[in-house]
């Protein structure tokens, strides 16, 4: 028994049998802010195999509170190549892969196709819609959270249960943020290692199993709680993909709902600079035929004006979040 994994693999749910699941597994970690920062040293140190983190951020002071995972000499380096040090300090027996790059549409197919586990980290409905149609097509399990101020949740979609799609078929009318709510560094802490957990028991095959379970986690009021939704059913609505910015198509009706305060130039040189609530009142009239792609920051106002776009009877749209 090596002497780095004994603690963990003289329990019988693991045992040397455990221990070589972790060492063949293979976990996909989008995000390397606080979740991913929470969750991959527990990955790593507990022996899994390959590790494969996407992430195009730096590391900035401000993150350093809740991304424990960097020091201050790591400051304006790539969030992944730091976080690739610090891991392999901690085990280099643990193969890391970084990809300086966005989770995209265009790009998560390959990304989830290549592992066992996908860990979503990036606190983004788009990337978190993205992932989820990639697993679900795939068959990987999908590990997803969400943390802001003292709150969050993680639910664990896919490889044989419901997908994301099928528990939250529709965004919220507003999204928060932890620079403009604030958050914790504690809890985002709380909610990282617990995704970590939850993929370690997908690698182990624990039982019960966490697939089709969705846990939250209240850390103002100290009160835990969450549900299971492995009976829900996928939604027979017609699905809002997200799209990348390449997969838009010369013949496509670019609609970029930014204000020019928001972004100054347009996302793309042929977008028509529409209102969400122009969009929401049926006003102006949007001919039919082409493909409508509605760009926003986050894609909440895309969703929505989406939605109001399919009311008004054009039924193909796609989506598109810019970031800031």
């Amino acid at each position: 028994m090596s002497e780095r994994y004994a603690r963990q693999q003289v329990l019988p749910q693991i045992g040397e049998a455990g221990q070589a699941r972790l060492a063949a597994g293979r976990v996909l970690i989008v995000g390397a802010g606080g979740l991913g920062c929470a969750a991959l040293p527990y990955l790593a140190a507990a022996g899994v195999g390959q590790l494969a983190l996407v992430d195009p951020d730096r590391v900035e002071e401000s993150n350093l509170h809740r991304q424990v995972l960097y020091r201050m000499a790591d400051l304006g380096q790539r969030k992944v190549q730091a976080a690739r040090a610090a891991l392999l300090a901690l085990n280099p027996a643990t193969a890391i892969t970084a990809y300086e790059e966005r989770l995209t549409p265009a790009n998560a197919a390959e990304r989830v196709r290549a592992v066992d586990v996908v860990l979503d980290c990036a606190d983004s409905f788009a990337v978190t819609y993205a992932l989820s149609d990639a697993c679900q097509e795939h068959g990987r399990a999908l590990v997803s959270a969400s943390v802001l101020a003292l709150s969050g949740y993680v639910g664990v979609f896919c490889g044989g249960a419901p997908s994301y799609r099928a528990v939250f078929p529709e965004l919220p009318r507003a999204a928060g943020s932890c620079a403009h709510s604030g958050v914790l560094g504690s809890a985002v802490g709380v909610v990282g290692t617990l995704q970590a957990h939850l993929a370690l028991a997908l690698l182990l095959q624990l039982q019960p199993s966490p697939l089709g379970r969705l846990f939250s986690l209240d850390l103002a009021a100290l009160h835990l709680g969450g549900f299971s939704f492995s009976g829900a059913e996928e939604s027979a609505a017609a699905t809002l993909p997200f799209i990348a910015r390449e997969q838009v198509r010369a013949q496509d009706l670019v609609i970029d709902l930014r204000a020019e305060h928001e972004a100054p130039r347009a996302a793309f040189p042929q977008a028509l600079r529409l209102s969400l609530e122009s969009l929401e009142q049926a006003a102006p009239q949007i001919p039919s035929g082409a493909r409508v792609v509605l760009c926003c920051r986050s894609g909440v106002r895309a969703w929505r004006a989406a939605r109001a776009l399919q009311r008004q009877g054009h039924h193909e749209v796609a989506l598109i979040a810019l970031g800031e």
